[in-house]
C-alpha cells in the first residue's frame, strides 16, 4: 500500500493526491509538486492525518486557499493538508437583546471556510464589524492565525474564542485574550498551532449602511489592488512607521521585473505573476526590492508571504 492510500484510509472522507502541482492550489499560481496533497472533510479525519504524519515522521504543512503562500519550484517533500472548503461548517445563533440595536449574532465557523464568503453573509444579515474582510481571499483559519486586517478592521475585534490543534494532535480552546493577537501575528503562529474553528460575535447594525460600506471597500480594492493578476496579496509586512508599498514606490521599483514576477504598477506592495513566474523569480525580486529599499531608506522589508518547500 502506498503512503497516499494509507493516509486516505486514515483520514476517511476526503481526497488524496500524489505528486500534486501546488501551482494549482495557490493564488500566486506558482509551486512545484507536493508528494501528497490531502483534503480531509472532517475535523476528526484531519487530526488523525496529523497524528499519522507525526508517527511516520513525515513533514506536513496545512493550507487554506493558498492566498498568502509561495511554494518552491521543486515542490514540497511530505504531506500538504488543504482544508479550504472542506472544514467549513457554520453555526449561527442570534441573541435577542430586547431591541434590534442590542441584538447580537454568535457565529462559530470551521477554519476552511472562505473568509470573504462568510463576511458577506454576515453583512447581508445586517450585522456589522466584518465588512473589512469581504475582499480578503483567504480562509478563516489563516485570517485568525495572522490576525488579518484591512481598512481599519482586524480579526481581533470580532473574535471571542478559537479552537486549535498542536503538532501532536492535542486540541486546545483559547479565549480572545489567550490568543495574543498582534499585528499579523497570534499565538497560533508563535506556538505552531493549527486553527480548527473560531467563534465570533457581531452587533446588529444598519443593513443599508453596512452593504454600502461593503460596496465601497470592494470598489477601493478593485481600483487600488492588482486583482486581475495572480499574487499572494501584500508581499511585505508594514515596517514600523512606514508603508511597504510607498517605500517600494519611492525607491523607483514600481514595475520592476524579474522574469514574469513583477512589482505591480497599480500597487507597489504587491508582487504579481504576469505570466509564468517561478518561485525563483519571486524570491530574487523580493531580495532585490529589500536591498534597494534598505539602500535608500535604511529600512528592511520583512516578507508577509510565507515560503515553504524546496527552492532552487
Amino acid at each position: 500500500m502506498t503512503l497516499a492510500k494509507e493516509l486516505g484510509n486514515v483520514i476517511g472522507q476526503g481526497l488524496v493526491f500524489e505528486n500534486e502541482p501546488m501551482c494549482n492550489h495557490t493564488t500566486f499560481r506558482i509551486g512545484g509538486p507536493a508528494d501528497i496533497l490531502a483534503c480531509p472533510e472532517t475535523e476528526e479525519g484531519f487530526i488523525a492525518g496529523l497524528k499519522w504524519c507525526k508517527e511516520k515522521n513525515i513533514p506536513f504543512y496545512v493550507i487554506g486557499n493558498g492566498s498568502n503562500l509561495l511554494v518552491g519550484d521543486k515542490g514540497f517533500r511530505g504531506v500538504i493538508f488543504k482544508i479550504c472548503r472542506t472544514l467549513d461548517a457554520v453555526q449561527r445563533e442570534v441573541i435577542d437583546g430586547g431591541t434590534p440595536e442590542t441584538s447580537k449574532l454568535i457565529v462559530k465557523a470551521g477554519a476552511g471556510i472562505m473568509l470573504a464568503k462568510l463576511a458577506k453573509e454576515i453583512s447581508f444579515m445586517g450585522y456589522k464589524g466584518f465588512e473589512f474582510a469581504t475582499g480578503i481571499p483567504g480562509t478563516l483559519g489563516g485570517a485568525v492565525a495572522m490576525n488579518a486586517g484591512a481598512y481599519g478592521g482586524e480579526m481581533k475585534f470580532i473574535l471571542t474564542s478559537v479552537k486549535a490543534v498542536d503538532m501532536d494532535g492535542n486540541v486546545h480552546e483559547f479565549t480572545l485574550e489567550e490568543m495574543q493577537l498582534g499585528y499579523r501575528t497570534s499565538r497560533v503562529q508563535t506556538e505552531n498551532l493549527i486553527v480548527l474553528s473560531a467563534t465570533m460575535e457581531f452587533m446588529k447594525g444598519d443593513k443599508e449602511a453596512i452593504l454600502e460600506e461593503v460596496e465601497h471597500l470592494s470598489s477601493q480594492r478593485k481600483e487600488k489592488q492588482p486583482l486581475e493578476y495572480p499574487s499572494a496579496g501584500s508581499t511585505f509586512k508594514r515596517p514600523e512607521g512606514y508603508f511597504a508599498g510607498k517605500l517600494i514606490q519611492d525607491a523607483g521599483l514600481k514595475g520592476y521585473r524579474v522574469g514574469d514576477a513583477m512589482v505591480s504598477e497599480k500597487h507597489s506592495g504587491f508582487v504579481i505573476n504576469v505570466g509564468s513566474a517561478t518561485a525563483h523569480h519571486v524570491c530574487q525580486l523580493m531580495a532585490d526590492v529589500d536591498a534597494a529599499v534598505f539602500d535608500k531608506f535604511h529600512v528592511h522589508l520583512e516578507p508577509e508571504v510565507r515560503l515553504i518547500g524546496e527552492f532552487e
